[in-house]
């Protein structure tokens, strides 16, 4: 039996405004090691590896002096470079995942494509605009930071709900199980670039 390439990879980004250093895990157990400077959104990322069951490690230096726009957004870019690194070739994956997930009296649906086409539609009417020291402005720039580098079509869609938290947790955790559905590996097509056109 052929023993699977590890699906693992680290990429670093250092700019005037970041330095960010971030290891993944495809096919790991949702391990999580997250140091951005900014709490809520570690709670964030932290549903993206349990829920994922990515093991994710994360660590950021950014300007937050000024505020936390270049940290998330940058953090974004290089967890996408790290996972379309991770996926290599696409070959054998389900390539489409979605899931809803509720907390409460949230609920939201996120469906991915791993296409090659970068593409996000995001509708989430936040009821704050701030969860603790996190601009939920910022979800948006941190998806389309991950859409722009992973190369992936993104749906996000809060359908109902009226805390800020509740909205934002239940976003990032569909978003862990679109992925983590898209990313596994199908023993029917093993091997095998999931499109018509032999490629992604």
């Amino acid at each position: 039996m052929t023993t699977p390439t590890p699906r693992t990879a680290e990429v670093s980004r250092n700019t005037a405004e970041t330095k960010i250093t971030v290891k993944v895990n495809l096919d790991g157990s949702g391990q999580a090691d997250l140091h951005t400077g900014i709490g809520f959104f570690d709670h964030m990322l932290d549903q993206i590896a349990r829920h994922g069951l990515i093991d994710l490690s994360i660590h950021a230096d950014g300007d937050l002096h000024i505020d936390g726009h270049h940290t998330v957004e940058d953090v974004g870019i290089t967890l996408g470079q790290a996972v379309a690194k991770a996926v290599g070739d696409k070959k054998g994956i389900r390539r489409y995942g979605h899931a809803y997930v509720p907390l409460d009296e949230a609920l939201s649906r996120v469906v991915v494509d791993f296409s090659g086409r970068p593409g996000l539609e995001m509708h989430v009417p936040f009821k704050s605009g701030m969860i603790g020291q996190f601009d939920t402005q910022l979800t948006y720039e941190f998806f389309q930071g991950f859409v722009n580098h992973a190369f992936v079509t993104l749906h996000i869609d809060n359908l109902r709900g009226d805390n800020a938290h509740h909205q934002a947790e239940t976003v990032f955790k569909a978003f862990a199980r679109a992925l983590r559905a898209a990313l596994e590996l199908d023993p029917r097509s093993a091997g095998v670039i999931p499109s018509t056109k032999g490629s992604l």
